[in-house]
């Protein structure tokens, strides 16, 4: 089985945080090893490349203060690329020398705490762990880091349904006319998956429609009244779509009297009327969120 090589990095890191002083060596040597793999060779060349670790650390010890006052002289241009090689060095120099390393955290990271091991915690905490962030980002990137808004043009839309079974066909066929790919779970083939992970492989898509359709009931405990509610399933994909997608990616459509969740009050839904006045109303907020998809085609 192949081993994903950044989750060792993160696993060093971790154990990094919790070191103490007789036992930090063994992961900081590690994520030093770790981060010489040959497969990484390409990107900490970029990186390290024209960089001079030991003018970076004398620049920072003219910074002056006392113990644990200091601070580092990072590059004043806010160069990402030149914190990471920087960082990259500094990793490999303090795994080299474990004294060095303690001195170190503590002239920089001590925050005034006696506790020598406090200064390679906080370096961990405030460098180590954002540099492991920013590196895979880097890595896996091929070095292109510069921020872009990317907005999914995917056809793909997600319905989250109960047992009405009428109104998941007649969305399903009206998304279809529309040009959009319905993706409904039951239907996507399993792949030896248990149904949270085939939820998962199935949701890469670029919107989702929640029906809520009155399948189950319940209500307080303390009440004697139980109310239509949608069921459980729907409710834990619409909290998934609404985080993963964002709620301008998402629409509710309620057929009859459904309880609306409390943490949904104030949220827009729209109600699968007779006259199917919502259909129109779903064809604007699949326009609005930018799917490519011909509107015509609904007349």
């Amino acid at each position: 089985m192949a081993i994903d090589l950044f989750a060792q990095i993160n696993n060093a890191v971790i154990d990094l945080q919790s070191s103490q002083h007789q036992t930090f060596e063994q992961p900081l040597k590690k994520l030093a090893r770790l981060l010489r793999d040959p497969a990484l060779d390409a990107s900490n060349n970029e990186l390290i490349s024209g960089l001079d670790l030991e003018a970076f650390l004398e620049a920072s010890e003219r910074s002056g203060g006392g113990m644990g006052n200091h601070k580092l002289a990072w590059p004043e241009s806010d160069d990402d690329k030149q914190r990471l090689g920087l960082t990259l060095l500094l990793i490999e120099k303090l795994a080299e020398d474990p004294k060095y390393a303690i001195n170190f955290g503590h002239h920089y990271f001590s925050s005034g705490s006696r506790k020598l091991i406090s200064g390679v915690h906080g370096f961990t905490g405030q460098i180590i762990a954002p540099f492991v962030r920013d590196y895979k980002v880097y890595v896996e990137s091929q070095g292109k880091v510069k921020p872009q808004l990317k907005i999914s043009k995917s056809n793909k839309v997600f319905i989250v349904h109960g047992h009405d079974e009428a109104a998941l066909q007649g969305l399903a066929r009206f998304l279809e006319k529309l040009g959009l790919e319905a993706i409904i779970l039951r239907e996507q083939p399993d792949r030896g998956q248990t149904i949270i992970e085939k939820f998962e492989h199935s949701a890469d898509v670029g919107f989702a429609v929640i029906l809520l359709t009155p399948d189950d009931v319940g209500g307080s405990i303390k009440a004697d009244v139980s109310d239509a509610r949608a069921r459980q399933n729907v409710i834990f994909e619409l909290g998934f779509f609404a985080g993963k997608l964002g709620r301008g990616r998402v629409c509710l459509l309620r057929k009859g009297q459904v309880e609306i969740p409390s943490d949904l009050f104030g949220v827009i839904y729209t109600d699968m009327d007779s006259a199917e006045a919502w259909k129109m109303k779903l064809v604007r907020e699949l326009k609005a969120a930018q799917l490519d998809f011909d509107a015509t085609k609904f007349w």
